[in-house]
């Protein structure tokens, strides 16, 4: 084995959480030796698919190259994680290459487990069955609410965290109203199916939901996790959550959520908690049992929506608490488990819910935001991506 590559401070991902992080430090004035692992070529904005999945863009918009938004002056190894040794300071990854830190900052998302729900890799993408969730399906997910002329169209929620936990419900409404603007509604059964118990958590948006879903004649059945797609009969079929019962329900389209984990160098490392997450506290994103261990977003273990509204509140909490522990400083905290989810219920049409870990409101305008608006349709569509891509990933937002 050749010698280990060594930096101050390794970041594992270079997604929304890897870059926004390695951008602060570099914002930050110190003199820093930052490097990011991540073997991706492309980034992707993936709040956006939900509107591409609806036919309001293309998807091209949503990619750029990684390497044009890799920091000036942090260093990019192109690898794949494989192994994570805190206790002796290493990474691992897949081709056998070691690196090792004095400080660590774990961000590699989660992923998306076709596997999760038998018959589902072999059906996603064609007739009906598809999904916003991933870059290189998400064209069929519009293909399938243009082709769909009746029957069940079913919207699937996982029994796994997920990433934004209102998109599976964002692209029902959006169908629905495309449904409806053809023509098409009193034939086709909209169906919501969640392992879950309710719309929403947040008992304000959940009341305004609950509304649309009444209004709308919104098919939901709770405590349904999918468990098998039978593509050549068209049907799905459900666990009924907490018993051995199933379910099968037919379908002529089926958008599936599948089940999400953190990548599996995560769940089986010393860091894992229980649920396989980055075992860090709520408050200051520092790792409970290794002081310089660090994590963010959706691999970590915070007990709050996994959107990248999240990650833009982290990320300065996490390098504030990066520096107290290089100066030897006690930990300020400050994440209150602020994230924000456009929930999109129309074309045109948009409740911004913005909440705490408590379920509080944290609304950032003077308005009733529980309620639908055209402006936060245009906030959606025309600001956040600009935010996003000139802003936050710069370490400006």
């Amino acid at each position: 084995m050749s010698n280990p590559t060594h930096h101050q401070i390794l970041i594992i991902g270079g997604g929304t959480g890897g870059i926004t992080v390695a951008a602060q430090l570099t914002r930050s004035g110190r003199k820093l030796d930052v490097a990011i692992l991540d073997a991706a070529e492309k980034h992707y904005y993936q709040p956006y698919w939900t509107l591409v999945g609806a036919g309001v863009a293309p998807k091209e918009v949503t990619e750029r190259n990684e390497a044009d938004l890799i920091p000036p002056g942090v260093t990019w190894h192109k690898v794949m994680v494989a192994e994570i040794h805190p206790d002796q300071n290493k990474v691992i990854t897949g081709d056998k290459k070691h690196f090792t830190y004095d400080y660590l900052v774990v961000a590699p998302g989660i992923r998306v487990d076709l596997d999760g729900v038998e018959g589902l890799r072999q059906a996603i993408g064609k007739s009906g069955v598809c999904t916003n969730y991933l870059y290189e399906y998400v064209d069929s997910t519009w293909e399938a609410i243009q082709n769909t002329k009746d029957g069940n169209a079913i919207f699937t929620f996982p029994a796994t965290p997920i990433k934004c936990g209102g998109a599976p419900q964002k692209i029902m409404w959006l169908a629905e109203d495309y449904f409806r603007k053809q023509g098409r509604r009193n034939n086709i059964n909209v169906m919501f199916t969640t392992a879950g118990e309710r719309i929403f958590g947040v008992p304000k948006y959940r009341a305004a939901l609950e509304k649309l879903v009444e209004a709308r004649h919104i098919d939901t059945r709770w405590k349904h996790n999918l468990v098998a797609v039978r593509p050549k009969s068209k049907e799905a079929v459900f666990r009924i959550v907490g018993t051995d019962l199933e379910k099968v329900i037919p379908y002529s389209m089926l958008h599936v959520t599948p089940p999400m984990y953190a990548p599996d160098f995560v769940r089986n490392s010393p860091l894992a908690d229980p649920a396989g997450y980055v075992d860090v506290d709520k408050g200051n994103l520092r790792h409970v049992r290794y002081p310089n261990v660090f994590s963010l977003g959706d691999a970590s273990s915070l007990p709050t929506a996994k959107t990248g509204a999240a990650v833009r509140k982290q990320a300065p909490v996490l390098v504030a608490s990066l520096f107290s522990t290089m100066d030897g400083k006690p930990l300020a905290g400050g994440y209150t488990g602020y994230t924000s989810c456009p929930l999109v219920t129309g074309y045109g049409r948009v409740i911004l819910a913005e909440f705490d870990y408590d379920s509080n409101p944290m609304e950032s305008f003077p308005f009733d935001q529980g309620k639908e608006r055209r402006s936060m349709w245009i906030l959606k569509k025309s600001i956040l991506p600009t935010l996003y891509w000139k802003g936050m990933l710069k370490g400006r937002a």
